[in-house]
């Protein structure tokens, strides 16, 4: 198996999983070099990893030893980088959100495959054991038709977590608990349950921090494949709590709480998937394991090599940002929103 060389753009809070993943996969890759434009990150990510990083860009881009980028940088960011990367022949596997709003992860995405470059986003929920499980049951009919389907992120963030700048700020994160914090669980609904047709929502913005993006978001939605349910996202709920995708059919229920899942089916012995159900919700954002990115960054290199789109595509990641959009859509027009179709 040939190794294929991996550079890495953006050495912020992201970086741990992500380092842990490579090194689980270290007979896979060669990790060529990180870029930071602050040389304070570049030092101790050298001091905390032992990995090497370069000081410009184009001494990462321009490597024929690179093969693939990963890039961690904010949001706004993306685009740029993305479509540099891509031009410059190398893959992508991109942190999410693809970018701020549908229409500009669209080209970001088009850009990418025009560039005939693979383009994953990091959506590691649908790597988690438990969410592995369940896809399979509801692709065949387990549960029967799918009548009820909604998800609960009732997480909390620290004063310490908005102190870090720009944090929380449209200019910086391009969106709220929407975008930065529930996108994963919404993405991981939308893998489950298929996509929503319709919803009506309100978004506010609490008294707790000094921010100008929303922190508590609600929706009732309606799936395309006749379910309904609610959203219900936020980062005030104090100390926070694992993550909730619930699902009932017309032959059971299935639950899926961060990474244990239970399903019940009438006559039936349950299914149980136990894992971890602390998921992002509580004080620290990053305390969680690292298996399921090491998931996704193995089968983003498998589909690589094998030349197939790799299982969270950036094709396949549009759909969260339709729902997101719609949602902030209809919080601002008061009215039920269409999705559009990613």
């Amino acid at each position: 198996m040939k190794r294929l060389g991996i550079g890495m753009i953006g050495l912020g809070m992201a970086v741990k999983p992500h380092v842990l993943a490579l090194k689980d996969l270290d007979k896979q890759i060669e990790f060529v070099g990180a870029f930071s434009r602050t040389l304070e990150r570049r030092q101790a990510f050298e001091k905390d990893f032992g990995l090497t990083t370069v000081d410009s860009l184009d001494n990462l881009l321009g490597n024929s030893r690179v093969d693939a980028v990963i890039i961690l940088t904010p949001p706004r960011s993306h685009a740029e980088l993305a479509i540099q990367a891509a031009q410059a022949g190398k893959h992508v596997l991109l942190e999410k959100p693809v970018d701020v709003t549908l229409r500009q992860a669209r080209s970001i995405v088009e850009a990418v495959e025009a560039a005939n470059r693979k383009l994953g986003v990091v959506f590691q929920h649908r790597f988690r054991a438990g969410a592995m499980a369940l896809r399979p049951l509801l692709l065949d009919g387990v549960l029967g038709e799918l009548l009820s389907v909604s998800c609960s992120i009732r997480w909390w963030r620290s004063a310490e977590y908005f102190a870090q700048p720009g944090r929380g700020m449209n200019d910086r994160d391009g969106g709220g608990v929407l975008l930065t914090q529930a996108i994963h669980t919404l993405d991981t609904l939308l893998d489950l349950a298929g996509p929503i047709e319709s919803v009506s929502a309100l978004c506010r913005t609490s008294s707790l921090r000094n921010i100008d993006t929303e922190d508590i978001a609600c929706a009732s939605v309606k799936f395309r494949n006749g379910a309904v349910g609610v959203i219900d996202a936020t980062t005030v709920a104090y100390p926070g709590y694992p993550e909730r995708i619930d699902i009932a059919g017309t032959k059971g229920s299935a639950v899926l709480e961060a990474e244990r899942l239970t399903v019940h089916r009438p006559g039936q012995d349950p299914i149980q998937i136990d894992g971890a159900t602390a998921g992002g919700g509580g004080a620290g954002p990053m305390a969680f394991s690292h298996e399921p990115h090491r998931r996704l960054i193995e089968d983003f290199l498998e589909a690589i090599r094998c030349g197939r789109d790799p299982r969270v595509s950036g094709r396949s990641a549009l759909a969260v940002h339709a729902l997101i959009d719609a949602m902030l859509e209809s919080a601002v027009q008061g009215r039920n929103v269409e999705v559009e179709a990613a």
